[in-house]
């Protein structure tokens, strides 16, 4: 007896068809469906059409349906997609701000149109191919990462609602890369195996988002070009190409030599400043992190949390203390001080490996 119908999310890559086919072998009635969310011609950019998107990648993920006897179905979310992550990305980066689009897609536009589609062919569940782990405890559903350390992806999903994580079904959390790898190998999956994969954001396949948001943003190098780089102290150090061309922490490409390793320490949107400093100048002990989504709890109440805290997606977390100050906005005291805090990045705090909750990075400061 089929366990339920569940809808994958399949890109084409090895993850997400490993995904279907155990879900297919532990006896559910799998539907794959891969999404389209970008039209590679439109970007402008100079890199082959690679990734989730491409004809490759769809034909792969329907030749793994049909080689296992399941329908397949390509879903056409461009619209959905460009005018909420596209606008979102270029917005951030125009706020002197450093966009996550991929959490931001995850959490309203991935798992929504799959739920909705769901709904229509009455499936039960959505799976993905990421590596994390989802439990219920005490009527909430917990996030928690997937035992394969080097690839957990418990980040990306902080801002998954909880009622879409009663629907949600993560295949791989128990799993390493290597199991799965073997277990290709052993179906005959071997193309999946040799794939090489994509870690650029799909839109930007050439990974160069400042050409990206000059083809965005009719005349904005023109607009932008000629600001200041500055120290912390206000000493004017050289001249810059814009400020939307620059996120914190960043030490390469800057075209300027002060003596010294300089990383860009704050972005100064009204003016077009750009300041930039030593390495101790870009860590900092404090944030502030908003538009929140709680996890393993409803809300911290009036509770201070001991954390790991990650920053970014390949931070390995810091341990810092956290306190809920409003209906939408957690202070976060690292014990360490911490580099290259960017506003616009998420922020994700684990209880042990529970995902308590997640938010966006407002600012960072120093007591």
């Amino acid at each position: 007896m089929s366990k339920g119908r569940v809808l994958v999310a399949m890109s084409g890559g090895i993850d997400s068809s490993l995904a279907a086919v155990l879900l297919h072998e532990q006896g559910y009635e799998v539907i794959g469906m891969t999404m389209k969310t970008w039209d590679y011609a439109s970007s402008g950019g100079t890199k082959k059409e690679t990734g989730c998107c491409s004809l490759d990648s769809i034909n792969d993920a329907r030749e793994i349906a049909v080689s296992l006897g399941f329908p397949h179905y390509i879903l056409d979310i461009r619209n959905e997609f460009g005018d909420y992550v596209i606008d979102y990305f270029t917005d951030e980066y125009l706020n002197g701000r450093t966009p996550n689009p991929c959490v931001l897609c995850n959490t309203h536009i991935k798992w929504d149109a799959l739920l909705r589609r769901a709904d229509k062919l009455n499936c039960d569940y959505i799976a993905t191919g990421h590596y994390a782990q989802i439990r219920k405890e005490n009527d909430r559903y917990v996030i928690s990462k997937g035992i394969d350390t080097n690839k957990d992806q418990s980040y990306a999903l902080w801002g998954v609602s909880q009622q879409s994580l009663s629907r949600t079904l993560l295949p791989l959390g128990k799993l390493t890369k290597d199991q799965i790898r073997e277990m290709a190998t052993e179906k005959g999956f071997v193309n999946l195996v040799t794939k090489s994969e994509s870690y650029e954001i799909c839109f930007v396949p050439d990974n160069d988002y400042r050409g990206f948001l000059k083809r965005r943003v009719e005349g904005l190098a023109e607009k932008v070009k000629g600001g200041e780089f500055v120290l912390s102290n206000g000493e004017v150090v050289g001249t810059h190409e814009g400020y939307p061309f620059y996120t914190i922490g960043q030490r390469k490409g800057l075209g300027i030599a002060l003596g010294y390793p300089a990383y860009v320490t704050e972005i100064q949107k009204e003016s077009n400043r750009v300041v930039l400093g030593p390495i101790e100048e870009l860590a900092k002990d404090s944030m502030k992190v908003k538009k929140l989504t709680f996890g393993k709890y409803g809300s911290l109440g009036e509770e201070q949390y001991e954390t790991i805290t990650k920053v970014r997606y390949n931070h390995e977390g810091a341990p810092a203390t956290i306190k809920q100050v409003g209906e939408d906005e957690i202070e976060v005291f690292f014990h360490e001080k911490v580099n290259a805090i960017a506003p616009g990045q998420a922020a994700v705090f684990y209880e042990g490996d529970d995902v308590i909750a997640g938010g966006w990075i407002n600012k960072s400061f120093d007591l």
